[in-house]
Formats: C-alpha cells, structure tokens, sequence
C-alpha cells in the first residue's frame, strides 16, 4: 500500500506495507533488555472473588495488569519531563508523528578513562544542518544482543555534550539511538546531553524527543527515511514507544 506524505512542502512516497519497526519488544524477566537497574517488566492476572484473568489459570480471557518501568526496561520516548521540575507529559509534548529522518551508523570512541563516547566530529561526519527532523543513531557494535543487554553498572556508551549542541545545531527535534541514555550511566545527577537536547532551562525544546534503547538491525541501511513514532497516550514523561521507519521510494 502506498501512501504520499506531505512533509514541510515536500512530498514522500513510502510503501505502508513495508515497515522497518526499530522497537525492542517488551517481555517478561530478564531476557529483555534492561538498565538503571530497574525491576524487569512484570503481569500479574486480575484475581476478584471467582473471577481470574487468565485463560491459562482457568479463566475465560485475560485480564492483565502490567507492571514496567519504561526507561528501564525497553524501546521509549520521553519529553523535557525527564529531568523537568514542571509538568510536561509525553501526550502534550510529541503532537506530531511523522517525520523525515536520517540513520546513521557510529562506533562510539573510547576515552583514556575507558568511556565509549559519540563525539562531535563524528556526527560532522555524517550529519549536516537541515537534512532532517530526527536522526536515528545507531552504534557498533550491533548485533541481536542489543535486545536482551543488561546496561546496569556496565558504564554503556553515550552522547558527549557537545555532540548533542550539534545535533540540535543541526535543527534535529527528535533523537533517536540504541542507548540506554544519551548520558553517562553515572554523572553525578549533571544529564549534559539531556539538558542540551532539551535546552533546558533557558529555551526549552517543548516538542522535542529523545527515543532510547531502539535496534535498528545492520539490514536497514545508512539514509534517509520517513520515521513514524508511536506512543501511548501517557501523562508522565515518558512512554513506551514503537518507533517505525519506512524507505522513501522514487
């Protein structure tokens, strides 16, 4: 099925029914991914007096409550209300949901005190203003394991502070990368690159994303693409999210 979008007095021609979904399912226990040592994602069936949710304890349909932690337990987008001391919630700040975006491949640079870091001549390398709306960083190396790795206190790569000036230099509302987080693991509470991203406090970037712990698999290649994000209507910082990319046809 093909479909004409609109975009910024451009218009994109992709195949509907060819998409590149770049989200990490989520699962039960520890075979999915995790960080910050959050409790793996759990279910639980609704139990009311005879009543039971679950068709395999006896029930007649499923009836599920969830428990998860989105930052640290699969593929989410979160708002400026990550680190925020007012309100913004995810529904009222992603308004938009498709955009022209840029994946690009990077093998983060290890630092004498053995950081990996993503640095800014490298995105300079591979990322210029005004190409595109979101860019989607992939880092090497890249394999299945990025869907089960357990990050916490495994000090993962991240993005330095000036790499992410340039990134939103570059006029990028939407970041998207295969991370735990855009920061160190443990920086003492400074969230440099989450401050840069959101230009928080000073000009705040209210409409703008940051999309963590995605997996684009080494098939889907460098380029262009137009980026659909899908979230959950949540009114907190962060949603569990799917984002989905889809090649641009001639």
């Amino acid at each position: 099925m093909e479909a004409t979008i609109n975009y910024k007095n451009k218009k994109y021609k992709i195949n509907l029914a060819q998409p590149l979904d770049i989200s990490i399912p989520l699962r039960e226990g520890m075979e999915n991914v995790n960080c910050f040592y959050a409790p793996p994602m759990e279910t639980a069936p609704v139990i009311a007096g005879d009543f039971i949710g679950s068709t395999r304890q006896g029930g007649l349909l499923n009836f599920l409550n969830v428990r998860l932690n989105p930052h640290g337990n699969g593929t989410h987008t979160e708002c400026v209300g990550h680190i925020a001391k007012e309100i913004f919630t995810i529904n009222q700040c992603l308004k938009q949901f498709f955009f022209l975006a840029k994946l690009v491949t990077i093998y983060p640079q290890k630092r004498p005190n053995g950081d990996r870091v993503i640095e800014q001549e490298q995105l300079k390398e591979v990322l210029q203003p005004g190409e595109a709306d979101a860019l989607v960083i992939r880092t090497m190396p890249n394999d299945d394991l990025k869907k089960t790795m357990q990050h916490s206190g495994a000090n993962p790569p991240f993005v330095d502070e000036a790499a992410t000036k340039y990134i939103v230099h570059c006029g990028i509302e939407h970041l998207l990368i295969d991370l735990p987080s855009v920061d160190r693991e443990e920086d003492g509470g400074k969230l440099l690159s989450h401050r840069a991203f959101w230009q928080y406090p000073d000009q705040i970037r209210k409409n703008s994303t940051i999309t963590e712990l995605i997996y684009a698999p080494d098939l889907i290649q460098d380029g262009f693409y137009v980026l659909n994000i899908q979230i959950a209507s949540f009114e907190i910082d962060v949603s569990p999210s799917k984002p989905v990319l889809y090649k641009i046809r001639e």
